[in-house]
């Protein structure tokens, strides 16, 4: 089950925050039960609303617009409902996990729902909550001048203490894990543990860059249909060596449907801005500053070197090291027992030991 929580970060910007665990079946707060056809509930708002400010519209039936209007399923592919709440969360719903909580951040034109898998066991045990961050998922797109580090840290941050996660561990998968390492280089009182998922800490360059602006120029979008973003971008890609189902169904968890076909929930050229703002420079320094646990982790045939990956652990005053075979560099996504294996030993020791 997965509720939504809306999350307000840098400038007012509202995020989609998801919180995973087994949700009541009713609530004096106002939380409705769960949809008779199993579809989870979702929370709308996480803050007080003035009784003088009118009610927001409903949405249509089991529809979850995006913050562009457009209708786009929950972090499970449910069609879910979004049911108002009157007031912020004071902790965990009942069957949430209680051991300590869990900030899972995506990648680069990823969203919330890529954390699934990984959210749903550590909800077993822990309070887990996936963010859709700015320009992602069901978040709001702000204008391209708000794409910075310090928007993306920001929001993070309003994440943790809005939701009442700190000190979290804060897990994040490449761009993701940038802002986990700058979040808790920045705000030790909120981060007790990081984990690093496939993400460099040395400048990427002017080059990489230009092949990404290509790379987006080369999406034959729109797509008649989902299976042919599955076929794209698991086996047809340029950027794909050997055909890689995980791949595919990854990047059909980010289209939606419009009149003329499917297309990426976010804007391209607010991606560009995003990674703009960290590929031309190096992170050692941040991550030096780094001093809770810290586990980096890559994939065999990811996109972090072992030795740039073992360098990582040296700088980091308490580092750790794992690393996934047959995994490339959606190492959570196309491993995911694996990833857990890897990861899981780690939190225990911070969030319970």
């Amino acid at each position: 089950m997965a509720r939504r929580i809306d999350v307000t970060g840098a400038d007012g910007v509202r995020l989609a925050a998801w919180e995973f665990g087994d949700p009541p079946k009713a609530d004096p707060e106002g939380f409705a039960a769960d949809d008779p056809a199993g579809r989870p509930f979702v929370p709308a708002q996480a803050h007080r609303r003035d009784p003088e400010e009118p009610a927001d519209p409903p949405d249509p039936p089991l529809r979850a617009p995006d913050a562009d209007g457009d209708s786009a399923p929950g972090p499970d592919g449910d069609l879910a409902p979004r049911t108002p709440v009157s007031q912020p969360p004071a902790g965990p719903p009942p069957g949430a996990g209680s051991g300590g909580g869990v900030l899972l951040l995506h990648g680069l034109m990823g969203r919330a729902s890529h954390w699934a898998s990984t959210a749903r066991w550590l909800s077993e045990r822990h309070r887990a909550v996936a963010l859709d961050q700015r320009g992602h998922g069901q978040s709001e797109k702000p204008p391209q001048a708000a794409y910075t580090r310090e928007a993306y840290v920001d929001d993070a941050e309003a994440a943790v203490e809005q939701l009442g996660l700190g000190p979290a561990v804060v897990i994040g998968h490449a761009m993701g894990a940038l802002t986990a390492w700058q979040l808790a280089a920045r705000r030790p009182d909120l981060v007790r543990g990081v984990i690093i998922c496939d993400m460099r800490a040395s400048a990427l360059g002017a080059a990489s860059q230009r092949e990404w602006e290509d790379w987006f120029k080369a999406w034959p979008v729109p797509f008649a249909t989902l299976a042919d973003v599955r076929k794209w971008f698991g086996e047809d890609d340029p950027w794909v060596e050997r055909p890689n189902p995980a791949r595919g169904a990854f990047y059909a968890e980010v289209m939606h449907e419009g009149a003329d076909g499917w297309r990426p929930v976010f804007d391209p050229g607010q991606m560009l801005a995003s990674r703009e703002t960290w590929v031309y420079d190096a992170h050692w320094e941040e991550l030096a500053q780094v001093r809770c646990p810290a586990l980096v982790v890559r994939g065999l045939d990811g996109e972090l070197g072992r030795a740039e990956a073992q360098e990582m652990v040296r700088v980091l005053p308490r580092g750790q090291y794992a690393e996934v075979a047959d995994a490339g560099h959606l190492v959570h996504y196309d491993q995911p027992d694996s990833w857990r294996a890897a990861i899981e030993p780690f939190l225990d020791a911070v969030l319970t030991g």
